[in-house]
């Protein structure tokens, strides 16, 4: 009888192992204080500076990237989709705002094809070092049988700190505040399931650069802004988008009306409307259509935030206002 490996059985140990300088490379530049072990040990140490605070709270956030992973697939494109990975945890981290501490990633796969792993943990890294986060650890997981030939799937794990007083929760947004868009990359990480029903694998292709955009990182921006200015709610407009998420952070007896007319979203979005007959609502619902991210602020902080975020080289505009409501979102 032959004789069987784990090799042979279709996971590569060594392989894997091969991969580890490339990932404590990438890893390294994402290094903060707080951070302890290097990458290697059986768990990750990581010290995270409670001095400076009165009562701190921690604030976790895990998330994947979706089927956008069928779009970087079909252009063998994977160096950004790292940087989609960590926005989806930390933008939501920043809404109770909260800043980053560190960052882990889950990578598995049918193979590991080295060329592909070491531009995905490059992106992760790039978004960690944006985002301010240390990527601290990860794990990458060979299975054969489990995936496609030459696909894998992703998740994030970000942890982050704020102090009690200074969580960000929607509780003190009142009537007549303003609703400050801040403008996305594009698609961002949602709406793909759809975006492939309405396209072909040729027109997929041909638009892969437009869809691969990376989802934007607002942390840094957004929390320079906090120590300048109350923000009284922040909402990352993910799936769900405007009719779902918004809705979270309003109090009751509000509602939120937003003018769409307010700001231009990217052409990719009115083709997507075109091409699949989508109404509005429901465009509104699954798409950030150019806004990936609403703060609410006080009416009179408008114009000062909108040119702290210009330094951050992001764009941003007043879409709408706080009114009173049942905590609905009014599009028009």
């Amino acid at each position: 009888m032959k004789r069987i490996t784990y090799k042979s059985a279709g996971v590569d140990i060594d392989g894997a192992n091969a991969l580890v300088s490339d990932y404590k490379r990438f890893a390294g530049l994402t290094r903060t204080r707080g951070v302890v072990s290097g990458i290697g040990t059986f768990g990750a140490l990581f010290r995270p500076g409670f001095k400076k605070f009165k009562d701190p709270l921690l604030v976790s956030s895990t998330d994947g990237v979706g089927t956008k992973l069928k779009i970087a697939f079909l252009a063998d494109k994977h160096d950004t989709i790292g940087i989609d990975l960590v926005a989806m945890s930390t933008n939501d981290i920043l809404c109770q705002g909260a800043r980053g501490l560190f960052f882990l990633d889950y990578i598995s796969t049918g193979k590991i094809r080295p060329a592909v792993l070491k531009d995905l943990v490059k992106g992760i890294a790039a978004g960690c070092r944006e985002a301010g986060y240390a990527l601290i650890g990860g794990e990458t997981a060979e299975m054969p049988d489990m995936y496609k030939q030459g696909e894998y799937d992703l998740a994030g794990f970000g942890i982050g700190i704020v102090d009690r007083s200074d969580v960000i929760d929607g509780t003190t947004i009142r009537k007549g505040d303003i609703i400050l868009g801040l403008e996305s990359s594009g698609l961002h990480s949602n709406g793909f399931s759809l975006v492939r029903k309405i396209f072909s694998e040729k027109e997929l292709n041909k638009y892969s650069e437009e869809l691969l955009k990376p989802t934007g990182l607002y942390s840094k921006p957004v929390l320079s802004l906090k120590e300048k200015l109350k923000i009284r709610g922040i909402a990352h407009i993910t799936g769900g988008a405007f009719y779902d998420k918004i809705p979270r952070i309003i109090p009751n007896g509000l509602a939120v009306e937003i003018d769409k007319g307010s700001w231009r979203a990217p052409w990719i979005f009115s083709l997507i409307k075109a091409r699949g007959k989508i109404d509005d609502k429901e465009m509104y619902r699954v798409f950030n259509m150019g806004i990936g991210m609403v703060l609410v602020l006080a009416k009179p902080d408008a114009d000062r935030a909108m040119d702290i975020l210009q330094r951050f080289h992001v764009k941003s505009h007043v879409i709408g206002e706080v009114v009173r409501g049942n905590r609905e979102v009014i599009i028009e």
